[in-house]
């Protein structure tokens, strides 16, 4: 029997592992449009295990977006294989097994904060009483507990991206996918975010999907790396972090991290020289 170590690390080529929660086997992805075929995703094989705080980093149009939305079944591919839990996405997303985040916090002005969280449990079907202890506790999760009655407009852009992913967590996915959460919120927001996330994954155990642009927010959040090329999307690079679970803020001044920041940047590099 695996131990949970083993489990938690990436697989390795040729090596026997638990199945990997996602796995893209020669994914491509090419849009139809007016002005004729765009390749939007091109070859892309990547294994992702459980438990595991995946960032996607490159270029803007290199297909991060597209392939999140692939894993999700908002977008499909037209070439290759796609699993999400050892289903097809379209049976993942029916089976419900992950939740997701947007780049906008995409709450219901009309909405309080506790109505926003329970939508899809009302969708789903669940009980009053259900949906109040589960509303409760993610809220309790993101440090929003007390703001239940509250309304978007009366919260910062920080804690309504806090509500948006406490509504992802609400049914209690082992998936989240995040499309760059914290793009549009400033520095000093951001890394409390990032630090407040990490507590998070390190607290519910989920596997995660993150989309980014930020060179030093994926190396902080990651325990895998995966650098993609302008479009057509292919990945140059997946780096796996030597970084400790535990990460204060200044971890980012270590040789340790500037290091692998350093490689995240050459394989951007490369994916513009190929």
């Amino acid at each position: 029997m695996l131990s949970d170590e083993e489990i938690m690390n990436w697989p390795e080529a040729g090596t026997a592992t638990a199945a990997p929660v996602i796995r893209a086997d020669h994914l491509d992805l090419t849009f139809q449009t007016n002005d004729g075929p765009v390749h939007a995703l091109k070859d892309v094989s990547l294994d992702i295990a459980k438990g595991s705080f995946v960032s996607f980093i490159g270029p803007s149009g290199c297909g991060k977006t597209t392939f999140l939305r692939c894993i999700a079944a908002l977008e499909h591919p037209t070439g290759g294989s796609l699993t999400v839990n050892a289903m097809t996405p379209d049976e993942a997303r029916r089976a419900r097994a992950y939740g997701y985040v947007f780049q906008a916090a995409g709450l219901y002005p009309w909405r309080t904060i506790g109505r926003n969280v329970a939508l899809p449990l009302e969708i789903m079907g669940y009980s009053r009483a259900e949906q109040a202890e589960r509303v409760a506790r993610v809220l309790e999760l993101v440090e929003l507990s007390g703001f239940e009655k509250k309304f978007p407009w009366q919260l910062s852009g920080g804690m309504q991206q806090r509500a948006s992913i406490a509504r992802a967590l609400a049914f209690d996915a082992d998936i989240l996918l995040m499309d760059e959460p914290f793009g549009a919120l400033d520095e000093i927001v951001r890394d409390r975010l990032n630090e407040e996330l990490l507590k998070l994954w390190d607290k519910t155990e989920k596997t995660i999907g993150f989309v980014t642009h930020s060179i030093p927010e994926a190396v902080y959040l990651s325990t895998h790396i995966v650098v993609m090329s302008p479009r057509p999307g292919r990945i140059t690079d997946v780096i796996e972090s030597p970084l400790p679970k535990e990460r204060p803020l200044d971890i980012r001044d270590t040789p340790e991290f500037i290091e692998i920041a350093h490689r995240v940047r050459e394989g951007l590099r490369a994916g513009y020289e190929e």
